[in-house]
């Protein structure tokens, strides 16, 4: 699909099953890979990013294409490292050659890898050969992306010697790192902070586990984006296997948008979202634990009036896309005024500007650029989104999910 048409319903009444949580399905394929593989991990996702994780895993290539997929670049760098008798090749798309992964790749030079770039200096491609890692203790920047702190963890437990892993500086995502830390301690790691900087990974190995994914809590951020802007106050969206006390940081989302006039109810097996009166008149908050979710509450605050201003955002020129930039780019398109400052915040005074007449919104190779931008047809009928097809890299039936909820979508 070139582009489709969005035609948002009246109201919203409907249940509907998220995809299993992408970053739980990869994280236990890495360990899955590293401990005696006895248990298959159920419910794994069908996105994008996964099924190259399982593809690489199950067939092992002498080359390696993740195509887009960041977790993967990442995590399956730091796996082939501990992959003794293994020579390979990872590559992705061209937008992944632009992906900084230099950090991740010093670390693991130090720890006593052997990982050549084919390339560009500090970007994939990546030649990697694997072997025994003898080195004990590393340190990292705290404030870049946790996917480079998290791989190092997953083969920690690998290492002869354990690991030490020191951050420094301000330290952003960690509810990933928790996330990371809890999974590897379920499949038997011994791994915790020794302070507020330091891990400690003891030579455990892993021990293969029964482990069923729970559903996505980001994926469901955009449907409580959609009970916040329908315009109806007759809303409920029930998502099953999503839990109040979820592993995955991007959960606290519930609390973000109880501000903006949405409450969740939960029981033992489902969320149920639906609408509480009127929101907030101002949104300030640091997206420091939560970046993927910056886009959905852009989206959402500025098509309710709400003024907002949202800090520790740097992790986002990192992504797929510039995302601030691509924010800011097309929420233009719909006559928003927003701005940057400092690589790292994003804010909207409520100014406004004459929105385009029909707005296409681009995508940029970025999931959640479509994702978050969708539920705007409410604002703005027939409001047009460029390359669709991008949300299979986290959420392939998320157009099919608008539609059973009522949306009609025309494709060009």
């Amino acid at each position: 699909m070139k582009r489709i048409t969005l035609t948002a319903p009246a109201d919203i009444h409907t249940t509907l099953l998220l995809p299993p949580s992408k970053s739980i399905s990869n994280r236990i394929l890495v360990m899955h890979a590293l401990s005696d593989g006895i248990h298959v991990p159920d419910n794994l996702s069908d996105c994008d990013d996964t099924r190259v994780m399982i593809r690489a895993l199950q067939d092992m290539p002498p080359t390696i294409d993740i195509l887009a997929a960041g977790t993967a670049m990442r995590f399956l760098t730091a796996y082939l490292s501990v992959s003794p008798g293994m020579s390979h090749v990872i590559t992705g798309t061209a937008r992944m050659q632009q992906r900084p992964i230099r950090i991740l790749v010093d670390a693991l030079r130090q720890l006593g890898a052997q990982v050549e770039y084919v390339g560009e200096e500090g970007f994939p491609p990546l030649r990697i050969t694997g072997g025994k890692l003898t080195g004990a203790a590393v340190s990292l920047p705290g404030n870049v992306s946790s996917q480079y702190i998290s791989a190092l963890l997953l083969v920690a437990p690998t290492l002869e010697h354990g690991l030490t892993l020191t951050l420094t500086g301000d330290i952003v995502s960690r509810p990933y790192i928790r996330l990371t830390l809890q999974m590897m301690r379920s499949y038997g790691a011994v791994a915790d902070w020794t302070d507020e900087c330091t891990i400690r990974v003891e030579p455990t190995g892993y021990r293969s586990i029964p482990f069923c994914v729970e559903s996505d809590w980001s994926a469901a951020s955009y449907w409580y984006e959609m009970a916040a802007l329908c315009p109806s106050a007759d809303v409920e969206i029930t998502l099953p296997h999503l839990f109040r006390d979820s592993l995955q940081g991007d959960s606290r989302g519930a609390a973000l948008f109880a501000q903006l006039g949405v409450g969740t109810r939960y029981d033992d097996k489902a969320v149920t979202l639906y609408k509480t009166g009127k929101p907030a008149e101002r949104l300030d908050y640091d997206f420091v634990n939560e970046p993927d979710l910056a886009q959905t509450f852009t989206v959402t605050c500025a098509l309710l009036g709400i003024p907002f201003r949202f800090t520790g955002l740097q992790s986002l020129k990192i992504k797929e896309t510039d995302r601030m930039a691509a924010l800011i780019t097309e929420m233009a398109k719909l006559g928003y005024v927003l701005r940057e400052e400092n690589g790292s915040t994003l804010s909207w005074t409520g100014e406004r500007t004459a929105p385009l007449p029909s707005p296409a919104i681009d995508t940029y190779e970025d999931h959640r650029m479509a994702m978050a931008f969708a539920p705007a047809a409410w604002a703005f009928p027939g409001l047009h989104i460029n390359r669709p097809e991008v949300v299979s890299k986290s959420y392939p039936h998320y157009w099919e999910d608008l539609r059973r909820a009522g949306f009609i979508i025309e494709e060009d």
